[in-house]
């Protein structure tokens, strides 16, 4: 659903956000009683308790952001000084603390760990996180997309463990959170429409792309622009979308190739293609796994408390290695995609079946 204007978000979402908050800070020491009183009387890991407790830290979370926000541009000259560099290094700051909070608290109550995988022998270069990201050149971190929170943990992981400032492309539904509204409005990054999984074309196209490009452009040595290629989660239905719409385009190679990917989808260049025009980067790709399994609401639900390890590896690649043109980008962005694919297989949890089938 498209988010409502600006000014909708701003002046009526935005303050609920905070009353809500503060509301639910109030109702605190009623509602500990209350939990404690009821994790005497049902199981101990009852799941809609679980559920009650992470909504209200994420909303309190929410309000929290908004007034740390609202503070810091009364501090910029009630928004004079707002775009200036020590303020977007502020709002950074700000973000970062934020995330390492949100993660401590989700990680404790789903016991979620995450971890990095070890490169091969033959790629020692960049054998961590630290390394795959470290700074001195700009990057473009090309990621899958796949599951719930995945690219909170990518952003949470450059932030705090790399210490990149990341500009990121993520869809416009996410301006419906006003916390990631307001944030994102006051760093380099673009709500875009992707192109959709349907028959007809919902968005994309050559104005998303000239968004991305203007994003990229300028990039420090300690920049990264995210961007997932995919456009979306990965769930079987968009999956074979995908396909027939490359089908339906007559781009029957790129169908097939497409269809030999099984945990990834076809991924689209034009946005990467974008970023590399506009800027002399290094590439990041990034893949993970042990959350793919969590498509529906009722996967979610299943899985509480979820006690996953979330395992993520990157691979860095030098500008110098990447090919130009369009054509050339969008068959060598492929073969990433399906080296990811491989990986994924690898290292996924053994589980039966397959759930990703709902869009």
């Amino acid at each position: 659903m498209r988010p409502p204007p600006r000014w909708v978000r701003r002046l009526v979402i935005a303050p609920i956000v905070v009353v809500l908050g503060i509301v639910a800070l109030v109702a605190t020491p009623l509602a500990f009683l209350i939990f404690l009183a009821l994790i005497a009387l049902v199981p101990r890991h009852i799941r809609a308790l679980r559920v009650v407790w992470l909504a209200f830290v994420y909303l309190v979370w929410d309000a929290a952001v908004l007034v740390a926000l609202f503070l810091l541009w009364i501090a910029s000259g009630f928004g004079w000084k707002l775009r200036a560099p020590a303020f977007r290094r502020a709002h950074y700051g700000l973000a970062g603390l934020a995330l390492r909070v949100l993660f401590w608290v989700f990680g404790s109550s789903l016991r979620l760990k995450i971890e990095t995988a070890q490169a091969d022998a033959r790629e020692e270069a960049y054998a961590s996180v630290a390394s795959v990201f470290s700074t001195g050149i700009p990057l473009i971190v090309a990621s899958r997309h796949a599951g719930p929170g995945d690219s909170f943990i990518l952003i949470h992981v450059l932030l705090n463990a790399a210490h990149r400032m990341p500009r990121i492309v993520l869809a416009q539904k996410l301006q419906w959170d006003a916390a990631i509204d307001a944030m994102l409005s006051r760093i380099p990054s673009r709500f875009i429409a992707p192109a959709g999984f349907g028959p007809g074309k919902t968005g994309g196209g050559s104005a998303v792309e000239a968004e991305i490009g203007d994003l990229a452009r300028g990039m420090a040595a300690d920049d990264a622009l995210v961007i997932f290629p995919e456009g979306g989660n990965f769930t079987t239905r968009r999956r074979r979308s995908r396909i027939d719409r490359l089908r339906g385009a007559g781009r029957e190679e790129m169908a097939e190739r497409a269809e030999a990917l099984t945990h990834v989808m076809a991924p689209h260049p034009g946005g990467v293609h974008a970023a590399l025009c506009a800027s002399d980067s290094d590439v990041v790709f990034v893949a993970h796994t042990g959350l793919e399994r969590l498509v529906t609401l009722g996967d979610i639900w299943q899985a509480l408390p979820m006690d996953k390890r979330i395992t993520m590896r990157a691979w860095r690649v030098p500008r110098a290695e990447v090919p130009e043109g369009l054509d050339a980008q969008a068959a060598w962005l492929f073969d990433w995609f399906a080296r990811i694919d491989r990986w994924i297989e690898a290292h996924s949890d053994p589980e039966p079946g397959n759930p990703h089938t709902t869009g």
